[in-house]
């Protein structure tokens, strides 16, 4: 019995993590396309930010190499999965620092506004990701020789970047954009959760608690975006 249970639930990640390496660069792609990907089929104006194409440099290879490593493993090649993890310890690295960078000059040296919003109050979700993003890697990178957790845990890394993808999507009005942003990726996240545990019968400690995290963080970050802490705080920093 306990073989069999072994064997379930390899299988379930398998599927799990098979979907997540397709879906992930998909998503990411269509909800990018107009504005980065594709933007010169949709008369978009030309990106002259340098920073911006590095991090958008930066992003497609961590998508990428998000997807090379779950094919890795599904084709049992662990010791170039092994090798390629290095490497991507320091594109995590890259993409945070090109994250808090591109946030920065275009949210307080450029003044660009999202969706209508004051650009000091928007500047935390972006920042906000970037620390969960740091927070789930690092604790996957931990939880390195537990397969289970690793992937969980790295299943969760793809749904925190989602919301940027989903805002974008050519279909969602702005005036839901957040909720929808925020939204279904969780929504994702929880019947994968649910989908995982049911099936398994066991409850997965370090994806409940990467779940959690990005669910609380939403409330959180829509609460302090306006308050006069997060304001003069950002004070701080502007030019």
């Amino acid at each position: 019995m306990a073989n069999d249970s072994i064997i379930l639930r390899k299988m379930l990640e398998q599927r799990l993590f098979r979907a997540t390496a397709f879906l992930f660069p998909l998503l990411m792609f269509v909800g990018f396309a107009k504005s980065y990907y594709l933007h010169a089929l949709f008369n978009a104006p030309p990106i002259t930010t340098l920073n911006v194409h590095l991090h958008g440099l930066v992003m497609t290879l961590w998508i990428v190499l998000f997807a090379v490593q779950i094919i890795l493993i599904r084709t049992k090649n662990v010791k170039t999965h092994m090798r390629l993890g290095m490497f991507g310890v320091g594109l995590a690295v890259a993409v945070v620092i090109s994250g808090i960078y591109t946030t920065y000059d275009s949210l307080i040296i450029r003044s660009e506004k999202i969706i209508g919003m004051n650009p000091h109050s928007f500047i935390i979700i972006p920042f906000t990701s970037l620390v969960v993003f740091v927070i789930l890697f690092s604790a996957a990178i931990h939880y390195r020789k537990r397969p289970t957790e690793h992937k969980s845990l790295m299943f969760l890394t793809a749904i925190n970047f989602l919301p940027f993808a989903f805002s974008r999507m050519p279909f969602v009005p702005e005036e839901i954009q957040i909720p929808w942003a925020f939204g279904g990726p969780i929504l994702i996240a929880i019947a994968a959760f649910a989908w995982f545990s049911i099936k398994t019968g066991k409850f997965n400690m370090a994806f409940a608690a990467g779940l959690v995290l990005i669910i609380i963080s939403v409330p959180l970050r829509l609460a302090l975006m306006e308050s006069p802490i997060w304001l003069d705080a950002v004070a701080l920093i502007a030019p």
